[in-house]
């Protein structure tokens, strides 16, 4: 494609409303995506004017947001909750909305309840759910009622006690195949776009061409069609958390700090606030 038509089919896609259909052309085109998590109206209201094409509201709130060591315990009302705010924030960037831990494997009648439950309740435009062949029914009935699903392979956090911890997913060949297996049935099925988390780059790039779908990665190299972070890791609010994937593209902890501290011994010394600042 010739610059000039790709920089205006950029253009048109940044000036308007994302959608599903609008990220396969994306990928058709060659042009990368970018995919972030956001839990709140003001940090998404940012993250949606800064560009992105994607807002993820993860269930990695429940550590982010709520303290929690896993993102097991968050609930779908919860999601709900958070998701409502990205979404009155997001003007150009589609949002999806994480399916929690327990909200789409006990039955597909219910996986299926909990999906629409989430689209109606917080205005999401899809969700994401992780794992391959074991869920393939329930997303499907979740296409088939209308419902767009995200697919997510590699290191699925809500399977931490199954795997032992969050090391690196399919370096063995058997997993390997398994997932580029998974990965097709879950183009077949309809998922609009797959999440692939902290896997070979090598064999993330093979899953890309291989599904007709955007393939997101985060921790899996440079091969896929777009990528994730989670928005506290970008911008460095998390402390001590620094895998080899993650590049901090801001260090606000110690801003945050630094301003919170100011703001202490202002309030302390009595100069906040002066004259000007009372009525």
């Amino acid at each position: 494609m010739c610059a000039f038509l790709k920089k205006n089919m950029s253009v048109h896609v940044q000036n308007t409303r994302m959608t599903t259909a609008k990220l396969r052309l994306m990928k058709a085109h060659g042009e990368k995506i970018a995919m972030l998590t956001s839990y709140d109206f003001t940090l998404a209201s940012l993250v949606d004017e800064a560009g992105v094409e994607m807002i993820l509201v993860g269930d990695s709130a429940s550590n982010v947001v709520c303290g929690n060591q896993y993102t097991l315990p968050i609930t779908v009302d919860e999601m709900i909750f958070l998701t409502k705010g990205v979404v009155r924030a997001a003007q150009h960037a589609l949002v999806v909305c994480d399916m929690p831990f327990g909200s789409y494997q006990v039955s597909e009648e219910e996986a299926v309840r909990n999906a629409i439950k989430i689209m109606k309740e917080s205005g999401c435009d899809a969700v994401k759910l992780e794992g391959g062949e074991e869920i393939l029914p329930a997303i499907r009935h979740m296409i088939q009622a209308g419902v767009p699903v995200m697919g997510h392979l590699g290191l699925t956090p809500q399977s931490v006690n199954q795997f032992g911890g969050y090391g690196l997913r399919a370096k063995e060949e058997a997993e390997a195949e398994k997932l580029l297996r998974d990965a097709k049935l879950l183009d077949e099925a309809g998922c609009f776009s797959i999440v692939l988390e902290k896997i070979p780059a090598e064999l993330a790039a093979k899953v890309t061409k291989a599904v007709n779908c955007p393939v997101i990665g985060i921790g899996a190299g440079n091969g896929c069609d777009g990528q994730v972070l989670v928005l506290h890791d970008a911008l460095g609010l998390n402390q001590g958390f620094k895998p080899k994937f993650l590049r901090q593209f801001a260090h606000l902890a110690e801003e945050v700090k630094a301003a919170v501290g100011e703001y202490v011994q202002a309030v302390k010394d009595q100069s906040f606030p002066n004259a000007e600042e009372s009525y």
